[in-house]
C-alpha cells in the first residue's frame, strides 16, 4: 500500500477513535473518511484492533521526534516536551486519552496500546545508549524506569490532574528524576556538603 494512503487510513483511524471511542470505532467508518474501500483496508488489517493497533504505532499523527542535543539532560528535556505536546494538542491528546481509556476495558485494545509505549521506548533506548558512550549513564541505571517516571509526570499533571505544565516543567522534572529531590544531607545521612 502506498505510504499515503496507508496515512489517511491511519488518521482516519485515530480520528474516529478520538470522536466516537473504541465502540464507535469500526472499518467501515474508517473506509468512508479516508475514502479507501473496506475490503482493502481488510486486506491489509483483519480487524478493527489490528487496524488500530497499527495506526498507534506508525501514524504520523502520533510521531515524535527522538532528540539528540548532546546531552542526556536535554534529550530527556526535549522527550518530555515531546510527550507533553503530543498529550496537550488535540487531535493527539484526544487519541491518546480515548485508547488509554478504552484499553482498560478491551484486552485487544490493551495489547495495541502495549505495543505502542515497547515501540516508544525502543525508540527512545539511542537517547541512554548516547548518554552511556559519554559517560553520563552508571551502566546500573534503568532506561525503562528513567522514561516511566517522566512519561508518568507528564500523564499524571495533564491528563488526571488536568493541569497544564508550565515552561519549566520539562526541566524540573528531568531534575527530580536525575538529580534527586533530597539535600545531599538526607541522600548521605551525614551532614550537607557547604
Amino acid at each position: 500500500m502506498a505510504p499515503r494512503k496507508e496515512q489517511q487510513i491511519f488518521r482516519a483511524t485515530l480520528e474516529l477513535l478520538a470522536a466516537k471511542g473504541y465502540e464507535g470505532l469500526t472499518v467501515e467508518g474508517v473506509a468512508e473518511r479516508s475514502r479507501v474501500n473496506k475490503t482493502t483496508i481488510y486486506r491489509w488489517w483483519p480487524s478493527k484492533a489490528a487496524l488500530l493497533a497499527a495506526a498507534l504505532v506508525e501514524a504520523d499523527l502520533l510521531a515524535m521526534e527522538q532528540p539528540d542535543t548532546g546531552s542526556l539532560r536535554g534529550d530527556l528535556e526535549a522527550l518530555v516536551r515531546g510527550i507533553v505536546a503530543l498529550l496537550t494538542r488535540p487531535p493527539a491528546a484526544d487519541v491518546a486519552v480515548a485508547a488509554l481509556g478504552a484499553a482498560v476495558h478491551h484486552r485487544e485494545l490493551a495489547e495495541a496500546v502495549r505495543r505502542f509505549f515497547a515501540d516508544r521506548f525502543v525508540r527512545e533506548e539511542a537517547v541512554f545508549e548516547r548518554a552511556r558512550r559519554r559517560g553520563e549513564l552508571s551502566a546500573t541505571a534503568d532506561p525503562m524506569l528513567i522514561v516511566d517516571l517522566l512519561a508518568g509526570a507528564v500523564w499524571l499533571r495533564t491528563v488526571f490532574r488536568g493541569l497544564p505544565p508550565d515552561d519549566d516543567f520539562a526541566a524540573r522534572a528531568v531534575s527530580a528524576v536525575l538529580d534527586g529531590s533530597a539535600t545531599a544531607r538526607a541522600r548521605t545521612g551525614g551532614p550537607a556538603a557547604g
